[in-house]
């Protein structure tokens, strides 16, 4: 069985259609992979302009290092 004319034009605006969705996705897809990887070799604060010293006492300061370990890692750092 043949199609006319307007059944072929739907079918080939509907791949068209499909072609660019796919096309977008992949390129999506790709961005979202590169944005992931970029973030998982970027240490906390090195964007920010923050010093080790910097990050170390916001550390102390929300309570995730006592005092000890504080003085410690500046002494090694510094």
């Amino acid at each position: 069985m043949m199609m006319d004319g307007i059944g072929m034009m739907i079918w080939g605006v509907f791949s068209f259609v499909l072609a660019l969705v796919l096309i977008f996705v992949l390129i999506l897809a790709v961005l979202v992979g590169a944005k992931w990887l970029w973030g998982q070799k970027t240490p906390a604060g090195l964007l920010s302009g923050e010093s080790a010293l910097d990050i170390l006492k916001k550390r102390y300061a929300r309570g995730e290092i006592d005092k000890e370990e504080f003085e410690r890692i500046r002494k090694e750092i510094e």
